[in-house]
């Protein structure tokens, strides 16, 4: 059993961090949210907002460039946010676009449907067809000098990290629209997702699911038998929400058993919700996800354009 293994903070500057702490006693969550996707701007990147897939007002999505174009193969990420499929914004999340486009990736942002108006399944038909359409965006001639890779990563966090992951590891929500997910889908990257979700627990999250009759095949856990893609399992290092044993731990126990290409990083001085905060410069003195993540697609091989398998990691914290 190895030591879990661990990432230091970045150095971004500290008068953000400063900033922040005398005027969030002052400030609503939405200005909170407004400083942390202000500030963001000092990742230079472009944005090409709300492109559709649907006829629904939430069927939109962003797409974030890094500001120079690379000569070869651009990786390219699609990020679900959480928010227990009742609450979020693709607008609340430029942080994270702005964040992971600056470190030369093309990143989609998509919305979908939200309880009460839809529950499961509904909003992953949604996270499938904004795949869907960000694969044929990218397919025109606008993109073309960024070569953008044939294959995507997909990444969540917290509910979006489920929606990530039964996209990656069931075949039924990309197939509707033609799409194979072993062809298409180069990496799984979940942070602090549910991946063994049942029994629910949290009351927000209950009436999503129909606790308690579950719907079958509803569990991401259940699909990985014939499920080979690389993963990177970003756990924080405390979470009172989504258990990190249940959970972060127990996908790479199972991914382990079956000799699944993936690793698990459990990400210092984070709980649930700093998990995606340190995205923003303002959670700078934390530990970082975007080093890993990083690390992560360089392994990918993403220039070649295939899906070779990372060697196997299996980390753990004592």
């Amino acid at each position: 059993m190895s030591l879990i293994k661990s990432v230091s903070a970045s150095s971004n500057p500290k008068f953000l961090w400063i900033l922040l702490v005398i005027l969030m006693p002052f400030l609503p969550a939405c200005s909170v949210l407004d400083i942390i996707n202000t500030t963001a701007k000092i990742y230079r990147v472009d944005k090409t907002p709300d492109l559709t897939f649907g006829q629904h007002p939430r069927d939109n999505f962003d797409i974030y460039l890094p500001r120079k174009a690379t000569a070869e193969v651009t990786p390219v990420v699609v990020f679900f946010y959480g928010g227990s499929w009742n609450s979020g914004s693709k607008e609340d999340y430029q942080f994270v676009g702005r964040r992971l486009a600056a470190q030369g990736y093309i990143v989609a942002i998509p919305n979908y449907r939200l309880y009460p108006e839809v529950s499961y399944p509904e909003f992953l038909l949604d996270s499938a067809a904004a795949v869907a359409a960000v694969s044929h965006e990218l397919k025109q001639s606008t993109y073309q000098a960024y070569n953008p890779s044939a294959q995507m990563i997909l990444m969540g966090h917290s509910a979006g990290a489920y929606n990530a992951a039964m996209l990656s590891m069931d075949d039924r929500w990309l197939a509707e629209h033609q799409l194979d997910r072993q062809s298409l889908i180069a990496g799984f990257v979940g942070l602090a997702g549910p991946y063994d979700l049942y029994p629910i627990d949290v009351e927000d999250v209950k009436p999503v699911f129909f606790h308690p009759n579950y719907p079958p095949n509803s569990n991401p856990v259940d699909f990985l038998d014939d499920y080979n893609i690389p993963t990177l399992i970003l756990a924080p290092e405390s979470d009172h929400l989504v258990s990190i044993e249940k959970n972060s731990i127990r996908l790479a126990d199972e991914l382990a058993a079956r000799g699944t290409s993936h690793q698990l990083v459990q990400v210092k001085g984070t709980d649930h919700v700093t998990m995606i905060g340190v995205m923003s410069p303002l959670l700078f003195f934390k530990g970082s996800v975007v080093a890993p993540i990083n690390e992560f697609i360089e392994q990918l091989g993403l220039s070649q354009l295939n899906n070779e398998a990372l060697i196997s990691v299996d980390s753990r914290k004592i």
